[in-house]
Protein backbone atom coordinates (compact mmCIF):
# COMPACT_ATOMS: atom_id res chain seq x y z
CA UNK A 1 0.00 0.00 0.00
CA UNK A 2 1.33 3.46 -0.97
CA UNK A 3 0.43 5.96 1.78
CA UNK A 4 0.27 9.56 0.49
CA UNK A 5 -0.12 13.08 2.29
CA UNK A 6 -2.21 15.47 0.42
CA UNK A 7 -0.99 19.62 1.05
CA UNK A 8 -3.02 22.32 -0.26
CA UNK A 9 -4.92 25.08 0.96
CA UNK A 10 -7.89 24.39 -1.70
CA UNK A 11 -10.34 21.72 0.31
CA UNK A 12 -11.95 21.15 -2.71
CA UNK A 13 -9.06 20.33 -4.56
CA UNK A 14 -7.90 17.63 -1.37
CA UNK A 15 -11.18 15.75 -1.75
CA UNK A 16 -11.21 15.72 -5.42
CA UNK A 17 -7.31 13.83 -5.39
CA UNK A 18 -8.42 12.10 -2.14
CA UNK A 19 -11.69 10.44 -3.85
CA UNK A 20 -9.72 9.84 -6.72
CA UNK A 21 -6.66 7.60 -5.01
CA UNK A 22 -8.52 5.72 -2.57
CA UNK A 23 -10.84 4.65 -5.69
CA UNK A 24 -6.92 2.82 -5.90
CA UNK A 25 -6.82 -0.52 -3.94
CA UNK A 26 -2.84 0.14 -3.52
CA UNK A 27 -3.19 3.67 -2.58
CA UNK A 28 -4.17 5.08 0.72
CA UNK A 29 -4.25 9.34 1.81
CA UNK A 30 -3.28 9.25 5.62
CA UNK A 31 -2.94 13.06 5.99
CA UNK A 32 -4.45 16.52 4.48
CA UNK A 33 -2.91 19.80 5.29
CA UNK A 34 -4.26 22.69 4.28
CA UNK A 35 -0.95 25.27 4.77
CA UNK A 36 2.93 24.61 4.45
CA UNK A 37 3.72 24.32 7.89
CA UNK A 38 0.97 21.77 9.23
CA UNK A 39 2.12 19.47 6.17
CA UNK A 40 6.04 19.55 7.84
CA UNK A 41 4.25 18.45 10.92
CA UNK A 42 2.14 15.66 9.44
CA UNK A 43 4.69 14.60 7.54
CA UNK A 44 6.44 13.82 10.45
CA UNK A 45 3.87 12.35 12.34
CA UNK A 46 2.83 9.84 9.54
CA UNK A 47 6.16 9.36 7.49
CA UNK A 48 3.73 9.00 4.09
CA UNK A 49 5.42 7.38 1.26
CA UNK A 50 4.46 10.05 -1.33
CA UNK A 51 3.54 13.63 -0.36
CA UNK A 52 1.85 15.76 -3.14
CA UNK A 53 2.50 19.08 -2.10
CA UNK A 54 1.21 22.61 -3.39
CA UNK A 55 3.54 25.07 -3.99
CA UNK A 56 1.29 28.55 -2.99
CA UNK A 57 0.16 27.52 0.47
CA UNK A 58 -0.43 30.04 4.03
CA UNK A 59 2.01 29.97 6.79
CA UNK A 60 4.65 28.06 5.00
CA UNK A 61 4.86 27.94 1.47
CA UNK A 62 5.54 24.21 -0.05
CA UNK A 63 9.15 25.13 -1.14
CA UNK A 64 9.95 26.10 2.03
CA UNK A 65 7.85 22.68 3.24
CA UNK A 66 9.75 20.74 1.08
CA UNK A 67 13.33 22.08 1.74
CA UNK A 68 12.38 21.10 5.43
CA UNK A 69 10.93 17.39 5.01
CA UNK A 70 13.89 16.82 2.37
CA UNK A 71 16.73 17.80 5.37
CA UNK A 72 15.21 15.83 8.45
CA UNK A 73 16.71 12.33 8.09
CA UNK A 74 13.51 10.85 9.59
CA UNK A 75 11.69 11.76 6.38
CA UNK A 76 14.37 10.21 4.18
CA UNK A 77 11.67 7.89 2.85
CA UNK A 78 9.18 10.81 2.16
CA UNK A 79 8.63 11.82 -1.75
CA UNK A 80 7.90 14.89 -2.47
CA UNK A 81 6.11 15.69 -5.65
CA UNK A 82 5.16 19.55 -6.46
CA UNK A 83 2.01 20.72 -7.05
CA UNK A 84 1.77 23.39 -9.59
CA UNK A 85 -0.88 25.35 -12.05
CA UNK A 86 1.23 25.77 -14.97
CA UNK A 87 3.45 23.43 -16.76
CA UNK A 88 6.54 26.03 -16.35
CA UNK A 89 6.04 27.54 -13.13
CA UNK A 90 8.93 29.45 -11.78
CA UNK A 91 9.01 27.54 -8.63
CA UNK A 92 8.95 24.34 -9.65
CA UNK A 93 12.85 24.30 -10.32
CA UNK A 94 13.06 26.03 -7.05
CA UNK A 95 10.83 22.40 -5.55
CA UNK A 96 13.76 20.26 -7.27
CA UNK A 97 16.55 21.85 -6.00
CA UNK A 98 14.90 21.58 -2.19
CA UNK A 99 14.42 18.12 -2.85
CA UNK A 100 11.51 17.11 -4.74
CA UNK A 101 11.29 13.68 -6.41
CA UNK A 102 9.45 15.68 -9.34
CA UNK A 103 6.31 17.65 -9.99
CA UNK A 104 2.68 17.14 -11.41
CA UNK A 105 0.34 20.09 -12.90
CA UNK A 106 -2.71 20.27 -10.98
CA UNK A 107 -4.84 19.66 -14.56
CA UNK A 108 -2.90 16.60 -15.25
CA UNK A 109 -5.41 13.50 -16.60
CA UNK A 110 -6.12 10.91 -13.60
CA UNK A 111 -4.34 8.59 -15.05
CA UNK A 112 -0.97 10.36 -15.41
CA UNK A 113 -0.90 11.32 -11.94
CA UNK A 114 -2.07 8.19 -10.31
CA UNK A 115 1.38 6.98 -12.53
CA UNK A 116 3.32 9.80 -11.24
CA UNK A 117 2.38 8.60 -7.56
CA UNK A 118 3.24 5.55 -8.05
CA UNK A 119 6.60 6.40 -9.68
CA UNK A 120 7.43 8.43 -6.89
CA UNK A 121 6.47 5.92 -4.27
CA UNK A 122 9.54 3.70 -6.15
CA UNK A 123 12.42 6.71 -5.50
CA UNK A 124 11.95 6.83 -9.63
CA UNK A 125 11.95 10.68 -10.06
CA UNK A 126 8.88 12.37 -12.61
CA UNK A 127 11.54 13.40 -15.07
CA UNK A 128 10.83 11.38 -18.34
CA UNK A 129 8.01 13.38 -19.90
CA UNK A 130 10.02 16.21 -22.08
CA UNK A 131 8.36 18.88 -20.33
CA UNK A 132 9.99 18.39 -16.95
CA UNK A 133 13.25 18.14 -18.59
CA UNK A 134 12.58 21.75 -20.73
CA UNK A 135 11.88 23.09 -17.72
CA UNK A 136 15.10 22.38 -15.52
CA UNK A 137 16.85 23.15 -18.87
CA UNK A 138 14.82 26.75 -19.02
CA UNK A 139 15.57 27.55 -15.03
CA UNK A 140 18.71 26.38 -14.76
CA UNK A 141 19.95 28.26 -17.70
CA UNK A 142 19.15 31.53 -16.00
CA UNK A 143 21.11 30.86 -13.38
CA UNK A 144 25.00 30.80 -12.71
CA UNK A 145 26.55 27.17 -13.32
CA UNK A 146 28.37 26.12 -10.59
CA UNK A 147 29.48 22.40 -10.66
CA UNK A 148 28.56 20.65 -7.26
CA UNK A 149 30.75 19.20 -5.13
CA UNK A 150 32.37 15.45 -6.21
CA UNK A 151 31.41 15.80 -9.69
CA UNK A 152 35.24 15.61 -10.54
CA UNK A 153 34.85 12.09 -8.38
CA UNK A 154 33.00 10.58 -11.17
CA UNK A 155 34.29 8.16 -13.15
CA UNK A 156 33.77 8.50 -17.02
CA UNK A 157 31.12 5.76 -16.94
CA UNK A 158 29.29 7.47 -14.05
CA UNK A 159 29.44 10.69 -15.80
CA UNK A 160 27.33 9.37 -19.08
CA UNK A 161 25.16 7.49 -16.24
CA UNK A 162 24.48 11.01 -15.63
CA UNK A 163 24.04 12.32 -18.17
CA UNK A 164 21.54 9.62 -19.67
CA UNK A 165 19.79 9.82 -15.92
CA UNK A 166 19.32 13.51 -17.33
CA UNK A 167 17.63 12.89 -20.55
CA UNK A 168 15.06 11.20 -18.69
CA UNK A 169 16.30 7.43 -19.41
CA UNK A 170 15.12 4.89 -17.01
CA UNK A 171 17.20 2.42 -15.71
CA UNK A 172 16.48 -0.22 -18.16
CA UNK A 173 16.82 1.92 -20.80
CA UNK A 174 20.41 3.08 -19.96
CA UNK A 175 20.87 -0.60 -19.88
CA UNK A 176 20.19 -0.99 -23.28
CA UNK A 177 21.86 2.37 -24.48
CA UNK A 178 25.10 1.43 -22.73
CA UNK A 179 24.85 -2.66 -23.39
CA UNK A 180 25.39 -3.29 -19.61
CA UNK A 181 22.64 -4.99 -17.52
CA UNK A 182 20.38 -2.79 -15.42
CA UNK A 183 22.30 -4.17 -12.17
CA UNK A 184 25.18 -2.39 -13.30
CA UNK A 185 23.01 0.34 -14.69
CA UNK A 186 21.20 0.88 -11.12
CA UNK A 187 24.95 0.74 -9.18
CA UNK A 188 26.49 3.54 -11.54
CA UNK A 189 23.40 5.53 -10.67
CA UNK A 190 23.76 4.88 -6.82
CA UNK A 191 27.59 5.44 -7.03
CA UNK A 192 26.94 9.01 -8.86
CA UNK A 193 24.23 9.78 -6.25
CA UNK A 194 26.48 9.29 -3.70
CA UNK A 195 29.34 10.93 -4.72
CA UNK A 196 27.27 14.14 -5.07
CA UNK A 197 24.89 13.68 -1.96
CA UNK A 198 21.89 13.55 -4.53
CA UNK A 199 18.64 12.80 -2.67
CA UNK A 200 17.40 10.69 -5.95
CA UNK A 201 17.25 10.94 -9.57
CA UNK A 202 15.77 14.23 -9.78
CA UNK A 203 18.67 16.04 -7.78
CA UNK A 204 21.34 13.88 -9.92
CA UNK A 205 19.25 15.77 -13.26
CA UNK A 206 19.72 19.25 -11.63
CA UNK A 207 23.43 18.90 -11.00
CA UNK A 208 23.95 17.79 -14.29
CA UNK A 209 22.25 20.53 -15.55
CA UNK A 210 23.81 23.24 -13.34
CA UNK A 211 27.74 21.26 -13.63
CA UNK A 212 26.99 21.79 -17.84
CA UNK A 213 27.12 18.20 -18.35
CA UNK A 214 24.07 18.62 -19.57
CA UNK A 215 22.82 21.43 -21.59
CA UNK A 216 19.60 22.50 -22.77
CA UNK A 217 18.89 21.29 -25.89
CA UNK A 218 21.22 18.71 -26.27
Amino acid sequence: MIRVMLADDQALIRAGFRALLEAEDDLEVVAEAADGAQALALARLHVPDVALVDVQMPVMNGIEATRRIAADPNLAGVHVVILTNYGLDEYVFDGLRAGATGFLVKDTEPADLLHGIRVAARGDALLAPSVTRRLIGEFVARRPMTSPVGLDALTNREREVMELVAHGLSNDEIAAHMVISSATAKTHVSRAMTKLHARDRAQLVVFAYQSGLVRTGS
